[in-house]
């Protein structure tokens, strides 16, 4: 069983979309319990950090002994910072805090002094930096142009499997194991972004 965790700002219906177009059906857990059932679990997301909060102690508990167990996990977007320890977005709600490291808002200005627009949206390549296969996104790229719309971004640490630059590089994807996250909306990059998908669908290398 796939999980597709709904925590009310998750871009759940085109992520579903895309996961049938992989040749998966996703079910949306009610409670922390149904995860138990899990084969993997994506989290996705739009949005405020803050949105996080509704993943409560259960619920962390309950990702967290899938996630211990070996269960393939991949954060979308907002799922992918809430990797992380925190977000300066929104202070007060933690991160799951499985990756080091805190989420910050992306520079109004490169450092030549050209301003940027902030959100970042729209199409931006993606380098894998990641030199092991254990390391890397299943799937991802080197090159590949993905769909991006997001205010915050997650530092680059050991985990970082793949950057993209928009006024300072930023974490793309991460992996840690059998946990991965993408910064980008693989369900909204047409091919590069089903290929992610499918790869994960297939289970990690």
């Amino acid at each position: 069983m796939i999980a597709l965790v709904d925590y009310g700002a998750g871009n759940l219906a085109s992520v579903r979309k895309a996961l049938r177009a992989c040749g998966a059906d996703a079910v949306e857990p009610a409670e922390p319990a149904n995860l138990e059932r899990a084969t993997a679990i994506v989290l996705p997301g739009v949005g405020h950090f803050a949105a996080t909060a509704s993943l409560d102690d259960e619920w962390r508990t309950a990702i967290r002994r899938r996630l211990h167990a070996g269960v393939p996990f991949l954060g979308i977007c907002l799922g992918m910072q809430w990797l992380f320890e925190g977000s300066d977005e929104a202070p007060a709600a933690p991160g799951l805090g499985w990756l080091a490291g805190r989420v910050t808002r992306l520079p109004e200005r490169t450092q030549d002094g050209e301003r940027l627009k902030v959100p970042h949206a729209g199409w931006n390549v993606a380098h894998v930096t990641a030199v092991d296969a254990g390391a890397t996104v299943p799937g991802l790229k080197d090159g590949e142009h993905f769909y991006f719309t997001h205010a915050y971004a997650a530092p680059v640490t050991g985990a970082t499997a793949a950057t993209t630059v928009y006024g300072v590089p930023f974490a793309a994807a991460v992996r840690s194991g059998n946990v991965c996250g993408v910064q980008f909306h693989p369900e909204k990059s047409g091919a590069a972004g089903l290929a992610v998908l499918r790869a994960f669908l297939g289970g990690l290398r």
